[in-house]
């Protein structure tokens, strides 16, 4: 009988120790799906809860072009938000190029064709950023919600 209740008593202070998913992270997620579906955007923003601030970044991808594969859409997802958080904590330096190259056929016509050179270049790092959430759009596009904590209030 010492033995039932011994054991019974470890199960009890194992289970109510073990580690869960905080209903505090669970509400902030619900909020930004909500904050989203409300008004859909892409890109970084600044969101607090009642005791943190957050850098958010939310981007949605086409399924069709990872050809279903979880693992590749899960990765660019992670380095597009990381890249994004970056451009916004670090800045970038963006340069642009315009090339019109025009020609002339022999019924005096002309063709013209335009070339557009865009090079972003930035230079930073975000440390770490957490996948809250992704979900399914009505368009078909995968919504990602990554996070990283700013500060404690």
């Amino acid at each position: 009988m010492k033995r039932l209740l011994l054991l019974l008593f470890t199960m009890i202070s194992l289970g109510a120790s073990a580690q869960g998913y905080s209903s505090d992270k669970v509400a902030f997620i619900n909020l930004l799906v909500r904050m989203y579906k409300n008004a859909p955007f892409e890109g970084v923003r600044a969101v607090s809860d009642y005791d943190n601030a957050y850098l958010i970044s939310v981007l949605a991808l086409e399924p069709a072009k990872y050809k279903d594969n979880e693992s590749v859409i899960n990765r660019v997802a992670s380095v597009k938000a990381m890249a994004q958080a970056s451009r916004f904590l670090n800045g970038s330096n963006i340069t642009q190029d315009m090339i019109i190259h025009t020609t002339e056929k022999s019924d005096g016509t002309t063709d013209t064709e335009i070339i557009e050179n865009i090079r972003e270049n930035s230079v930073g790092y975000v440390k770490a950023m957490e996948q809250l959430t992704n979900f399914t759009r009505n368009d078909g596009k995968s919504v990602f919600i990554f996070a990283t904590k700013l500060s404690n209030r």
